[in-house]
């Protein structure tokens, strides 16, 4: 194993770590900006996770341009959001038409000066995700018909924080209960295909949400008529071939107001969630005496979870950043390190996300879901034993009869 460390010394009020065991195929940028927008108080993180041929490409497109279309549209000349009307509402056209009613809701429960702020910020990401989306469609040397890239990506302005989540990968808070334990606190949904919210929506478009019996608690997102490209998430940035049958690239933009309880924020892909708990994470960050070994092992942890839990697949790609919450912001912060390692194991342990599954020759079974069936919302462990995890099939193997099968 190669790895290759650079530590950047910054003031700030987080200390950021990443870890990335991508085994060379390099489809997890990240993005750390401190001074976002400007203010000294506020800092801008995101992890981008492609998928398909192209994804890391995708992944790398989204990275260089998101942050920029974000941090210009919070404010304009003028120091007000240039995409929000007078009374604070968003403006239709940065809308997209498959988002969900409960998305234009203004946030219940908090101050109404917090209320404002989520509204600009949320505004902010709607616009910024649909923009740099719409220029992926348009550029002319990015295939991203069936490439894609997921997104987490948070904006710290003062004791505010801003979650903008699309797709699988997910963000969790280390937080002190009233008991002082520290216990782990998700602040994303992860927006797959059986989210009962996310398959209607995919059904009142046409596409078709259902497992291969081969891996029935992987839910993925088929085209109306042909078993392709079989997306394991139901918001993604790209794979505009599932555009028009309910994959959408809004954020689901969430607020919360930091606390003294509040001690780190995990931002990490599905390939660590896959095989480890929030709170799993949460203790493995906790044990390390020195924060710089925090994403190391929690990325270790992982991919010695995958070798014992599933022998015969190949390790999913792992990136985690740890966000260390500086308790004095007036005491000029604290350094900024990033530790990014590239793991480079045997033949054996190719890319996970170029490769096709080795499907055997049974007939596909869909497994609809109802609107008002259970989803596992905090993304437990998914069990797919000897299959490799992908997130796009691109297409199963051609069978005698495909269509899907009526209940």
């Amino acid at each position: 194993m190669k790895s290759y460390v650079c530590v950047l010394r910054k003031f700030c009020s987080f200390i950021c770590l990443l870890l990335i065991y991508d085994h060379n195929s390099l489809e997890i940028p990240f993005h750390y900006v401190q001074n976002f927008n400007g203010r000294t108080d506020t800092v801008f993180c995101g992890v981008f996770d492609g998928h398909g041929p192209h994804g890391h490409i995708v992944a790398r497109k989204v990275r260089d341009t998101l942050p920029s279309k974000l941090r210009d549209l919070i404010y304009d000349d003028y120091g007000e959001s240039p995409i929000s009307n007078s009374d604070g509402s968003i403006l239709e056209e940065t809308l997209s038409p498959y988002a969900d009613a409960e998305d234009k809701s203004p946030m219940s429960g908090q101050k109404q000066e917090h209320r404002e702020f989520f509204c600009t910020m949320k505004d902010s990401f709607r616009k910024a995700f649909k923009v740099t989306d719409k220029e992926l469609k348009l550029h002319r040397t990015i295939d991203s018909i069936c490439s894609g890239s997921t997104a987490v990506t948070l904006i710290k302005q003062g004791h505010d924080l801003i979650i903008g989540n699309l797709g699988d990968s997910r963000a969790v808070l280390g937080t002190r209960d009233q008991n002082g334990r520290l216990v782990a606190h998700q602040l994303t949904v992860d927006l797959k295909p059986d989210h009962p919210r996310e398959a209607r929506r995919i059904k009142r478009c046409n596409g078709r949400v259902f497992a291969h019996q081969d891996e029935p608690d992987v839910a993925r997102l088929w085209l109306p008529n042909c078993n392709s490209p079989g997306l394991a998430m139901a918001r993604a940035f790209g794979d505009f071939c599932l555009k028009d049958f309910g994959l959408i690239c809004v954020p689901e933009v969430s607020y919360r107001q930091i606390t003294e309880k509040d001690e780190f924020i995990v931002l990490a892909t599905d390939g660590v969630w896959d095989v480890l708990t929030n709170q799993e994470v949460v203790d493995v960050i906790a044990s390390c005496s020195d924060h710089s070994f925090a994403a190391r092992s929690v990325v270790d942890l992982a991919n010695q979870a995958w070798r014992f839990k599933y022998p015969t697949s190949k390790t999913d790609d792992c990136a985690t950043i740890c966000l260390f919450l500086n308790k004095d912001d007036s005491a000029g912060g604290l350094p900024r390190s990033s530790v990014t390692s590239k793991a480079i194991g045997s033949s054996q342990r190719a890319p996970a996300r170029s490769r096709k599954l080795r499907l055997s020759s049974k007939r596909v079974i869909p497994e609809d879901v109802e609107d008002g069936s259970d989803s596992n919302i905090s993304g437990d462990e998914r069990s797919f034993e000897s299959f490799t995890r992908l997130n796009t099939l691109l297409a199963l193997p051609k069978f005698g009869d495909t269509s899907p099968t009526k209940k």
